[in-house]
């Protein structure tokens, strides 16, 4: 029998990596500090905050475009 399946794949993420995160509480964009096999350190540009959270990133697309974005 068959099925319609998601296949989910973890994000390979490096320190120093921009990124934005979208439809998410953490929302906005953020660069990579630190990665470990379970956890990753993420700074906010402007306030320089910084969050260690589980790993949770998952890819969907990459572009080239303003970072930190302006709203």
């Amino acid at each position: 029998m068959t099925h319609h399946v998601t296949f989910f794949k973890p994000c390979e993420l490096k320190e120093g990596q921009k990124i934005r995160i979208e439809d998410s509480p953490l929302e906005g964009d953020w660069e990579i500090v630190k990665v470990t096999p379970f956890k990753v350190t993420i700074r906010c540009p402007f306030s320089k905050k910084e969050l260690t959270k589980d790993r949770f990133f998952f890819f969907t697309r990459e572009e080239t475009t303003q970072w930190p974005q302006d709203d």
